[in-house]
């Protein structure tokens, strides 16, 4: 590795196109590319292009937020998307191909892109260099950047001036550990803000209800933790550890609910596991501000970290729940809708934190094709759907008609208290679904261990 002196002499040698670093792939290259908002989208599009030179070049990623074209069908066998968690874009293409499902938890993705020798080449996109020669891999990159860095043959770095330069562990690298760097500049695409629905003001208010001053909070994106964060605002002295940072979590600081003055670990700081997605307003609260601490999220998801942070309440969403407390998160049926993610990384660490609490989110019903209402409380799950939680660790299951305790419950203690945070237009049904499966028992037996 080359000297800090001089480092702008390699900076300039090592100036390409996105064109000229995109022809340094080969046919059966891995490429790691950052998640979101931190993906060099200049170079992956120039990639795209050179589609019928290609063959068997597989991309891991997670969640983008641009519709690349290798994303289409008539890309299968030469480019192919790997996807560690699913979105919009992802759902949208999959029919077609060429979006492969990558499951995995979020704290062992490192282990799983070591197994799967995807060390050929890592595509980033960095802020420009500073004074000393280190470039920041911005709000997505550090969630596996000093990995790929470290572990692939090849590094092709996209500096951005756009990108905003991120606080944290392990988050900045040096122009010496780059092979090529193309300077190209683009809006960072922002993730808009979602509208919070009534159903979801209940569920919040729910959830809200049950954190306490001096909590460390685990909030995703979306509109339930948005909803979350709208009944925190009278709450004091609140603290952040998380895979995920978002406008809620932001808004939350700027107003002083979160100071992370009561936090255990990483006192005073919001902690996140390299992922910052939102929208402009976000980006500029991050950008340059010492109060945020990033780092890989093999780091900020382990159990061994996570379990530091004292009274951590981690709030989830699932898509649905059975009647003994079992949650499915990530697909429907066989078809993949989300992802494994840091789910089960954070109900198991909230549940070892001292005084934690563990919340799984979700609206009661979701509304068919036909216009009529389904429970997404259930007793059998659609064939192929994956349990992202098992039951033996949920603890307390959400729908905006209140709160299931299922912890360490025993079968018709989980079912009753299930059935009570259905829809009322479906508890009659689930009882007797429940009875005819032999989950509850007659009311003249002890239910209670």
């Amino acid at each position: 590795m080359a000297g800090l002196k001089g480092w702008k002499e390699d900076y300039r040698s090592k100036l390409v196109t996105a064109q000229e670093a995109a022809a340094q792939i080969k046919s059966g290259d891995w490429i790691i590319v950052p998640a979101v908002n931190s993906a060099p989208i200049d170079i992956l599009n120039a990639l795209a292009d050179r589609k019928e030179e290609l063959q068997k070049v597989k991309i891991a990623s997670n969640l983008i937020t641009y519709p690349y074209a290798f994303l289409q069908g008539d890309y299968v066998g030469r480019i192919t998307y790997y996807s560690g968690y699913f979105g919009p874009l992802e759902r949208m293409f999959l029919p077609q191909g060429n979006v492969v499902p990558f499951p995995m938890h979020l704290s062992k993705a490192q282990i799983a892109l070591e197994r799967a020798k995807a060390n050929d080449v890592f595509l980033c996109e960095v802020t420009p260099p500073d004074e000393r020669g280190y470039m920041n891999y911005g709000p997505c990159g550090v969630a596996y950047g000093r990995f790929s860095t470290t572990m692939c043959k090849k590094v092709i770095a996209q500096v951005n001036s756009k990108a905003p330069w991120i606080h944290g562990i392990e988050n900045m690298v040096h122009i010496s550990e780059v092979d090529f760097v193309v300077e190209k500049d683009h809006d960072l695409v922002p993730v808009p803000e979602i509208t919070i629905t009534d159903v979801e003001k209940k569920i919040g208010e729910h959830i809200a209800e049950r954190i306490t001053d001096g909590a460390t909070i685990q909030l995703g994106i979306g509109g339930i933790p948005n909803a979350v964060a709208y009944f925190l605002h009278e709450k004091k002295d609140l603290g952040v550890h998380a895979e995920i940072l978002s406008d809620a979590v932001a808004e939350l600081a700027e107003l002083g609910v979160i100071t992370g003055r009561k936090k255990t670990l990483f006192r005073d700081k919001i902690a996140v596991g390299g992922l910052i997605i939102g929208t402009q307003r976000l980006l500029d609260f991050v950008n340059d501000n010492p109060t945020i601490v990033s780092m890989p999220i093999a780091q900020a998801n382990s159990l061994d970290v996570i379990r530091q942070n004292d009274n951590l309440c981690s709030i989830n969403a699932g898509l649905t729940v059975d009647l003994t407390g079992q949650v499915a998160s990530e697909t429907i049926g066989h078809t993949q809708y989300s992802a494994t993610g840091g789910q089960a990384d954070f109900v198991r660490g909230a549940l070892a934190s001292k005084n934690g609490k563990s919340f799984i989110a979700l609206k009661s019903t979701s509304l068919k094709k036909d216009g009529t209402l389904t429970s997404r409380i259930v007793l059998n799950f659609t064939p192929g759907t994956v349990v992202t939680t098992p039951r033996s660790d949920a603890m307390y299951i959400v729908t905006e008609y209140g709160i299931a305790d299922v912890y360490m419950k025993s079968i018709p203690d989980r079912v009753k208290a299930m059935i009570s945070v259905a829809h009322p237009d479906f508890r009659e049904e689930l009882e007797k679904q429940a009875f005819e499966a032999g989950l509850l028992i007659p009311a003249t037996l002890p239910v209670n261990i």
